[in-house]
């Protein structure tokens, strides 16, 4: 499968690397946002993402047992590459995910709908996504509240990162 990738891929890579969040126990705050966004759109899955070359991994998670993916299977590629809240009702029916192996086999996505989690200007590390086995209409979701909801996880990352940074500076 191929993907789109943002222009600023190299940078996006180095800012997600230099976070150190990849592979990092659950947050609770995460947690907790994650859970809110299932609640919020009934929803069965609710994903924080974030993308590095080669994976998908999910930093905090609802509905889904499996901790990541590999890239190239990711719907959230799009919203990093285009910059975009991505809702799509059934994936069946899109021939960008139709034979997408999370489509084809478990955990059978029909609906998606992410939005991006910005990090400074211009760099999306991943997506917070909701995710059905049942398809959906696109007015079923509020995109502003996803899009508050995607900020409030981002401001949870930053504010992780300042306090990093503030500790690194005391020692």
């Amino acid at each position: 499968m191929t993907y789109p990738v943002p222009a600023n891929e190299l940078e996006r890579l180095a800012v997600l690397e230099n976070l150190d969040l990849l592979d990092t126990p659950q947050d609770p705050a995460l947690d907790d946002l994650c859970r809110e966004a299932a609640l919020t759109f009934d929803a069965p899955v609710a994903l924080i993402t974030l993308l590095d070359a080669r994976r998908q991994w999910f930093k905090s998670r609802v509905g889904l047992d499996i901790c990541e993916t590999t890239r190239d299977a990711s719907f959230c590629n799009y919203v990093v590459a285009q910059d975009v809240v991505l809702i799509v009702p059934d994936a069946r029916q899109d021939s960008r995910f139709a034979s997408n192996p999370l489509v084809v086999g478990p955990p059978h996505v029909r609906f998606y709908a992410g939005a991006p989690l910005y990090y400074g200007d211009g760099i999306r590390l991943g997506a917070l996504c909701i995710i059905d086995q049942r398809p959906r209409a696109a007015d079923e979701i509020d995109v502003p509240t996803l899009r508050h909801l995607a900020d409030r996880v981002a401001g949870e990352i930053w504010v992780r990162q300042a306090a990093r940074s503030a500790e690194h500076q005391r020692v």
